[in-house]
Parts: structure tokens; sequence; C-alpha cells
């Protein structure tokens, strides 16, 4: 039989600060004007700071992304020279807003968000 204290709670989420979450929702957003500018700088001045551990997090997440979404479009470029590259250059720009506004959401909402299709160059 145990007793209350064998048993291990989780750990718990420490408390996030409303400026952090706006900061990490603003990073997320920041990737339709500014793709990577933005979260890079974010994670660059933070990172080594133990108390914004959500947005650096965050910010990583978000460079991730817009790393990848810039290597897409790298890509969309070389592949203009047979045509298909036009049409997959709207198609990367929907997709980067939709996942920035679903992250921005949700990191305004209620916590973390991991992109899909995502290479992570930054860990």
């Amino acid at each position: 039989m145990s007793t209350p204290s064998d048993q291990i709670s989780p750990p718990s989420e420490p408390m996030v600060s409303s400026n952090d979450r706006n900061l990490a929702m603003l990073t997320h957003l920041s990737g339709l004007l500014f793709y990577f500018i933005v979260p890079l700088i974010v994670w660059l001045v933070h990172k080594d700071r133990t108390d914004k551990a959500y947005m650096v997090g965050e910010a990583k997440e978000a460079l991730n992304f817009q790393l990848t979404i810039t290597l897409a479009a790298f890509v969309c470029c070389i592949l203009q020279i047979v045509l298909i590259g036009f049409l997959l250059m709207p198609v990367l720009w929907i997709v980067n807003a939709v996942f920035c506004i679903l992250a921005a959401v949700k990191v305004s909402s209620d916590g973390h968000y991991r992109y899909p299709f995502t290479l992570r160059l930054v860990s």
C-alpha cells in the first residue's frame, strides 16, 4: 500500500507571465512578414535566461518553422525554371500564414504549439 508521500505528482508547469505569452504570440505572428528574423532575435536575446524558458521554446519552434519555410521558398524559386515553382509559391505562402495564425492563437490561449512538417534545425 502506498502512502501519499510515496506518490510522485507530475511536475507542474511554472506560471508564464502574460508579457511572455504575448511576446511568444507576436514571435509566431512575425513570421508572416519577417520570416525568421524576429524569432531569431527573440531566441538569441533570451536563450541563456532560465526564467524565460517558455518564450525561448516558442521562439525556437517559430524559428525552426520559418527556416523550413525559407528553405521551401528557395526550392520553389529553383523550381520556377520548370514552371511548377510558380504554383507552389502561393501555396507555401498560404501554409505559412495558416500555421502562424494557428500557433499564435494556441500560444495566446493556453500553451505550447508544435508546428507539423518542420525541420528541427535549432535545438
